[in-house]
């Protein structure tokens, strides 16, 4: 397979369990692949949603061809829209990078070719959701709401606090209760058992540092958290770590009690951060339409732009 295609496995190929795959040979050689599903697949309003995910192709002939037969194969089964790239659902790996800018890809960021999104649009494909990443380059900057906000959750009695290393699991499974409820509006949402969820954390314990985790607390239940990792990609590129990504946060929907805690959380974060010696914070892979951008506009900019496609079958 080429360099530039996101590696795949059988194994992982197994595990997301996708109806079926294909690919698209040119003599001996595969020029793209894909794998649909349509079976166990994110609701949408109005629609019967068919995905297209471990998407990669060499040329755009082969990307047309594909996505034709992808398309075709999934109206055969009852789909009226297809979503892509898309792994199965948005727990795994979906979007491509439209933007890509100048900075260089950090850890568990998609990446793909900068050809790959021409190959979606030039076949009846459109935007369906935009992304983007920022970047804030100075973490000794304060978000200016964040004393007030402070104060306010301190009298309410809401504390923050790290992540505890040596009750791992018992994390994971407080962070899961917030997660399997905030997360339920989000857009294309399918319910993750608790074991997937975990294992996906899991994977990347040996580089968590428990203080750039951060667990909000009210009379002794998890209302929120803020999941941040360092770069380690970058720590491998140059040998120093200077950046943070925030990979998720998420509150209870209980706005009356918990409306700024995400700004509180962000702060909180920054300021551990840039105690830590760390320069910069990612703020990773939010939908153009959270909440939580208006976080990120106020402490950096953007640095990368990403889209999901569809096309109406």
């Amino acid at each position: 397979m080429p360099d530039d295609w996101p590696k795949l496995t059988a194994q992982e190929i197994e595990f997301h369990r996708p109806d079926t795959s294909l690919v698209a040979r040119d003599g001996a050689r595969i020029a793209a692949r894909c794998s649909l599903w349509w079976s166990d697949v994110p609701p949408m309003v109005g629609h019967k949603l068919g995905a297209i995910g471990h998407f990669a192709a060499s040329d755009a002939a082969a990307a047309a061809a594909l996505l034709s037969e992808a398309c075709r194969e999934l109206q055969l089964n009852g789909c009226t829209i297809a979503v892509g790239p898309m792994d199965g659902n948005t727990w795994r790996k979906y979007r491509l990078v439209v933007e890509p800018k100048t900075e260089p890809p950090f850890f568990l960021e998609p990446t793909n070719p900068v050809s790959w999104p021409a190959y979606f649009t030039d076949n009846g494909f459109g935007v369906l959701a935009s992304y983007s990443s920022g970047l804030n380059t100075d973490l000794s900057v304060r978000d200016p709401r964040a004393d007030e906000v402070e104060s306010r959750f301190a009298e309410r009695g809401i504390v923050l606090r790290p992540l505890n290393p040596t009750d791992f699991d018992g994390e994971l499974h407080r962070i899961y209760s917030v997660v399997e409820v905030s997360f339920r509006p989000n857009f294309l949402y399918t319910p993750l058992p608790e074991e997937e969820f975990a294992a996906q954390y899991t994977a990347v314990r040996a580089v968590v540092i428990p203080d750039l985790v951060v667990l909000a607390e009210h009379e002794g239940r998890t209302v929120g958290f803020l999941f941040c990792l360092p770069d380690v990609l970058e720590q491998r590129r140059t040998g120093a770590l200077r950046t943070a990504i925030i990979k998720t946060m998420a509150i209870l929907p209980e706005r009356s009690k918990y409306g700024g805690l995400g700004t509180l959380m962000a702060d909180h974060i920054h300021r551990r951060a840039h105690e830590l010696g760390l320069s910069r914070m990612i703020h990773a892979l939010m939908q153009d339409t959270n909440q939580s951008r208006n976080i990120s506009d106020r402490t950096g900019t953007t640095m990368r732009r990403y889209a999901l496609f569809a096309r109406e079958l």
